[in-house]
């Protein structure tokens, strides 16, 4: 019999409680956390080197207070520190010489199986975490009586958990606390220290196999109790056990893999061996050896037979339980090694049988899972042997497969996206063509990543290898060759952008190319010669030449400024030196080529407007050193071109990119500055010496007198001036003296086309643009008297223009309204910016202030031309509404006039009450502009919490006041008023907008009650028999912010309610007086009145729930304490509980307005108010049952 030991327990199972448990006879105590084994050192006593290769007794006094994890979770061991007593301590100090540690265990076992068994187990419990006890008591009941104690149970009396099961030869007693679950446990832990162990364990227990391979693992011993060990801890409902044990035995299912591998090997290696000697003739053949072969054959196989049970039990026992966990990360442990076992070990496991565990995870819901299983199917389909056994899984989750292409994790979309490529590549009759049409789809991806692995499958698949390729005789050169192959490749690309017409916008797809075809895209002189080819026979039509073009400066915006694109999300990454060479060289190589094709090509495609707007981008990407003698001359002829061009169009495109393209020749730190500008300076003087004299023509008496003709090559100047105006600062040509003339009210009523007034007002705001910027660098400083006159002849110009602009908003022309107010929107923003950056003792002469004139005009612009047509609310999806291209069209126009007149508002240029207007319809056109009034709302209250607040009540306030004006004079509601349900969902919408954290707003919503409880009141007569108020009824609306007030702050509000209201006003429940009692209630949150209003509604309102809720009622640890005049507190002295109060019930529309219509005259009176004593507001003033918050505690201030 087996002797106890008397164990000294670590603190954690120092219970008394333990007491209870009776050890039988030949149980063994063992302490996981490091204590000794009384057994061991009886056993190993006089075999001194086993025990020193075991580490029990490598330290005869070791503390049981020196447990493994306690120590690591406390602080990391060093090296060479302290000497490691324990397989755990030696795993998590991250001992190299991991193979010499295991020889000494193995050496261990040989002396003594059962207490180096003992250590293993150990082992493994301390790598979950767990700083328990264990107990191992002999098996030697019947199965029956075996099988009844295999329990799992906890012992809340105790504090400890128990857990026991059977590992033969043993049934192991594990006793461990209560908060060993708490998700702590090695394998999750974070940091670099745990992250070594996880990869240390798996080494063990890898090294661990290697080492017994030839020895100890075939005794029907050590494996039996190792894989008994595990089967059970990893069907524990305790997650540590569970996580760590399936971890173990799936590394051990792996490293078991490795040994049959070998014992395969040596099987086949005799085999053969064998058939030598079998081929020898009679004579030679040495029987006794091909007996020894033969026995050596039939031993490896058994061995392979018993490694393979091996595998299967701990496949049955582990596997097939936890590859469903509920913990992801066990999951995926299990898909990822079934893969490696595959892989491994294709005979036994890359079946059909084992595959489909792979194609059903592949629908799991967590994305590591699924990324698991698709990371371990490449590894099987980059296998060309392994292919023939995939045929059944390919035809059942193909599927699936390109489903997950679609995938909401981006990571997983990608791998299986690289996946299908390898299938792709590997045979051709599992993709269809209808496969492969969805796949190529992928190009346009908004994530870069997909795309550019969808851009390699397309290249692979259609552009590498075009169906049709022309043939080319024999001795034809192999530049030809090359500049052949390139255009098929081309054709092939535009034929499947054509075909697919999921797209206009080919530089997404040449993104998508860059990675996988950078070689053919950036082959500019195959591409230029295959647009200056003629067309007989480069056999390319006029569609596909544009497309050729797109194709070819798509390819030079990517070279030069690499994927950034709007809209397609990138992961950022540093430009390495190497990168950004290749950039330069690119460049470089551009502008050489392009200074000498590109004139050839404009003057080729100079007739379509398209074509030579995609051309004249080009420039712009020119490598700005590039100087030499040819490159100067070959600019002359580039420039020459330009100007052809521009004078021939006039279409926007062509202008603005004929304009930046000059801009960027133009500027100095290029190297042909010098010759670009007076090519520059030469056009726009023509176009300015022609807009003189046809404006001298055409001007007559104020009146406009140009025929038809004339007033055409007028539009076409202004139009060109305009767009390089737009680009370029023209202000030494003086075009604001030369065009504003077009702007004068006689020429307006004189017959001047709207055309030609909206690029007036377009290139007369231009110029004061540039004005206002040119003006802001010298204003900088301190200023003399030119450069005050400069600015006071500017502030002219400004009014000016404002003035013009606000005559013209009353123009017949919808257009010319709507470039005025762009107009003057812009200009007005941009002074005020550069108010901002001025010296602010110099710009007194440039400050120009609005006149409520303009202001009033803008915000009768906005209502008129942006709040009208169909109202789509928030409940509405616009479904019925017609959802042509014109309709998409206007709407992005109205967007954009009232992001306008937002910007005017958040710079500061209007007041902030003039956002009033525009609040009112953040319901009522919610799909519209609910974005942009939602971000005005919330610069605005960036700017100021206090005004921004006011705001909000002016606007509620107002749309009030105009129901209530409409009802009272019994006319039906017409488009600008709503209704009062819409505008409590509106007051709803705003105090949703002041987020979770109250205690950033107590001063906004202090305001909002305080100014909403005088709005109410300020008409209120207190009569003897029927106190009324005519605005009773907008405490309902003010009842939606009520939720948002912290608990003080509700008491110091409600106070404030009592100075406007008597106990026989509070006390009365007539139904007109409902709105205050509900209000009341939201406020006092105790659920009394809360209950008395909800049952005060009639029958055909809806019953609302109470509203006082005190555990759900927000409170404050240490709330400052407010004046009775609702002044917010200065300091706030603690930080608010993040639960919310309920919201205050409302009574119904029908309710309230038609109590308010019955309601008598009311006399004429003024209530006064007294003035509230700053003092601290006791817990007395409120109601003795109203239940007390203790986490609140007022500070005098």
């Amino acid at each position: 019999m087996i002797a106890e030991p008397t164990v000294t327990s670590r603190s954690s199972v120092q219970n008394e409680n333990l007491a209870v448990d009776t050890n039988p006879p030949g149980a063994v105590r063992h302490t996981v956390g490091g204590a000794r084994n009384e057994n061991r050192e009886k056993s190993v006593r006089g075999k001194r080197r086993a025990r020193e290769g075991s580490e029990n007794a490598k330290r005869r006094h070791t503390k049981t207070t020196n447990g493994g994890l306690g120590r690591a979770q406390n602080s990391y061991p060093k090296r060479g520190d302290v000497e490691a007593v324990t397989l755990f301590e030696v795993v998590t100090m991250g001992r190299s010489a991991m193979q010499a540690v295991v020889d000494d265990w193995i050496e261990a076992y040989i002396a003594d199986r059962d207490s180096a068994l003992l250590d293993l187990v150990s082992f493994f419990i301390q790598c979950s975490g767990c700083k328990g006890l264990v107990t191992a008591e002999m098996f030697q009941s019947r199965k029956g009586d075996v099988m009844s104690k295999m329990v799992e149970e906890l012992d809340e009396c105790s504090g400890l958990q128990y857990k026991k099961f059977l590992a033969f030869p043993w049934i192991l007693t594990v006793t461990w606390p209560m908060d060993m679950d708490s998700g702590e446990y090695p394998l999750t832990m974070t940091g670099p220290y745990w992250r070594r162990f996880r990869s240390e364990f798996c080494e063990f227990v890898s090294v661990l196999v290697t080492q017994c391979q030839y020895s100890v693992i075939f005794d029907s011993y050590l494996m039996d109790t190792v894989i008994s060990l595990l089967t059970e801890l990893s069907d524990s409902g305790v997650r540590a056990f569970r996580h760590t044990c399936t971890l173990a035995a799936m590394k051990l299912l792996s490293s078991l893999i490795g040994v049959a591998v070998s014992l395969t090997v040596s099987i086949e290696n005799s085999q053969r061996l064998g058939e030598v000697e079998r081929a020898k003739t009679s004579g030679r053949r040495n029987s006794t050896r091909l007996e020894r072969i033969q026995r050596k054959v039939t031993e490896l196989q058994d061995k392979r037979v018993e490694i393979e049970n091996m595998m299967d039990a701990i496949f049955k026992g582990v596997f097939l339980k936890r590859y469903r966990d509920v913990l992801p990360d066990i999951r995926s442990v299990c898909m990822e090694e079934l893969a490696i076992w595959m892989k491994l070990y294709s005979p036994v496991f890359l079946t059909d049988s084992y595959l489909k565990y792979m194609g059903w995870m592949m629908h799991d819901k967590l994305p590591d899972v699924r990324l698991k299983c698709v990371l371990g199917l490449q590894g099987l389909y980059g296998d060309p042997v392994l292919l023939p056994k995939l045929d059944l899984f390919n035809s059942r989750f193909k599927d699936r497969l390109i489903s997950m292409t679609l995938d909401k994790d981006h990571e997983v979309a990608v791998q299986t996206l690289r996946l299908l490529t390898l299938i792709s590549q590997s045979t051709d009759d599992v993709l269809t063509a209808e496969d492969y049409k969805q796949l190529f789809q992928l190009v346009y991806s908004s994530h870069r990543p997909l795309a550019v692995t969808a851009g390699e499958l397309l290249y692979t698949r259609l552009i590498c290898c075009p169906a049709e390729t022309t043939d080319l005789g024999e001795g034809t050169s192999e530049h030809h060759i090359h500049t052949q192959l390139t255009a098929d490749r081309v054709r092939a690309l535009l034929h499947f952008y054509q075909d697919s017409g999921l797209h206009q916008h080919m530089v997404y797809l040449v993104d998508s190319l860059w990675d996988s075809a950078s070689a053919m895209l950036k082959d500019w002189p195959s591409l230029t010669s295959l647009l200056l080819q003629d067309a007989s026979t480069q056999g390319l039509c006029a569609g596909e030449q544009s497309l050729v073009i797109e194709v070819l400066v798509a390819s030079v915006r990517q070279a030069v400024e690499g994927p950034l694109l709007a809209g397609r999300s990138t992961c950022k990454r540093i430009v390495i030196a190497r990168e950004k060479k290749t950039q330069l060289d690119d460049c470089g190589r551009l502008t050489e080529h392009f200074l000498k094709f590109l004139p050839q090509l404009l003057t080729e495609y100079s007739g379509s407007p398209e074509s030579a707007a995609s051309l004249l981008k080009i420039p712009q990407y020119f490598h700005p050193d590039s100087s030499s003698a040819g490159s100067q001359q070959a600019l002359a002829g580039l420039l020459s071109e330009m100007g052809a061009v521009v004078d021939l169009h006039t279409d926007p495109a062509v202008l603005e990119a004929a304009a930046r393209s000059y801009l960027s020749l133009c500027g100095e730190e290029t190297a042909w500055h010098s010759l670009a500008r007076p090519a520059r300076d030469t056009v726009v003087q023509c176009w300015v010496d022609r807009l003189a004299k046809l404006m001298g023509d055409a001007l007559q008496d104020g009146n406009f007198t140009a025929d038809e003709d004339r007033t055409g090559q007028m539009l076409s100047t202004l139009k060109k001036l305009t767009a390089f105006h737009n680009a370029q600062d023209l202000s030494g040509w003086g075009l604001y003296e030369q065009v504003s003339p077009l702007l004068s009210g006689n020429i307006q009523h004189g017959g001047l086309p709207a055309e030609v007034t909206v690029e007036a007002l377009q290139c007369v705001s231009f110029s004061v643009l540039w004005n206002l910027n040119t003006s802001g660098e010298n204003l900088t400083t301190r200023v003399n008297t030119d450069i005050t006159e400069k600015a006071v002849a500017q502030r002219s110009k400004l009014r000016t223009l404002c003035e013009k602009c606000l005559h013209c908003l009353s123009h017949d022309n919808q257009r010319v309204k709507e470039q005025a107010f762009l107009s003057l929107c812009d200009v007005l923003t941009a002074h005020n910016y550069q108010v901002h950056v001025w010296e602010p003792s110099s710009y007194g002469p440039l400050l120009y202030t609005p006149d409520p004139k303009l202001t009033k005009a803008l915000l009768a612009f906005i209502l008129e031309h942006v709040f009208t047509g169909p109202e789509c609310s928030s409940h509405s999806r616009g479904s019925n509404v017609e959802s042509s291209e014109g309709r998409l069209e206007e709407l992005h126009r109205r967007r954009n006039l009232l992001a306008a007149y937002c910007k005017l508002i958040v710079h500061g240029v209007l007041e902030m009450s003039m956002a009033a207007e525009v609040f009112m319809y953040y319901m009522k056109y919610y799909n519209d502009f609910g974005d942009i009034i939602k971000e005005t709302l919330s610069r605005t209250r960036q700017m100021d919490k206090i005004e921004s607040a006011r705001t909000l009540v002016l606007c509620l306030q107002q749309l009030f006041l105009r129901l209530k004006q409409e009802q009272d004079s019994g006319v039906a509601c017409s488009l600008g008023v709503q209704t009062f349900s819409s505008i409590k969902e509106l007051a709803r919408r705003f105090s949703l907008t002041f987020g979770w954290d109250q205690t950033k707003s107590r001063e906004s919503l202090a305001l909002i009650h305080r100014d909403g409880i005088e709005f109410v009141f300020q008409g209120l007569v207190q009569k003897a028999e029927r106190p009324s108020s005519p605005h009773l009824s907008y405490l309902t609306i003010l009842s939606e912010f009520s939720s948002k007030l912290l608990r003080p702050d509700k008491k110091t509000v409600h106070s404030y309610l009592q100075r406007y209201v008597n106990e026989q006003t509070i006390s009365n429940r007539e139904e007109c007086w409902l709105p205050l009692i509900q209000y009341r209630a939201s406020l006092l949150a105790t659920g009394t009145e809360g209950e008395d209003a909800a049952s005060f509604v009639s029958s055909d309102s809806p019953k609302q729930p109470s509203l006082g809720d005190h555990s759900r009622s927000p409170t404050v640890r240490n709330s400052p304490t407010y004046d009775g005049d609702m002044k917010a507190p200065a300091v706030i002295c603690s930080e608010t509980k993040g639960r919310r109060s309920n919201r205050a019930s409302s009574t119904s529309t029908s309710t309230s307005t038609s109590k308010e219509e019955k309601m008598p005259g009311v006399e004429p009176g003024t209530v006064f108010r007294e003035t509230l004593p700053t003092k601290l507001i006791s817990e007395e003033q409120y109601n003795t049952n109203e239940e007390l918050d203790v986490d609140t505690v007022e500070v005098d201030l």
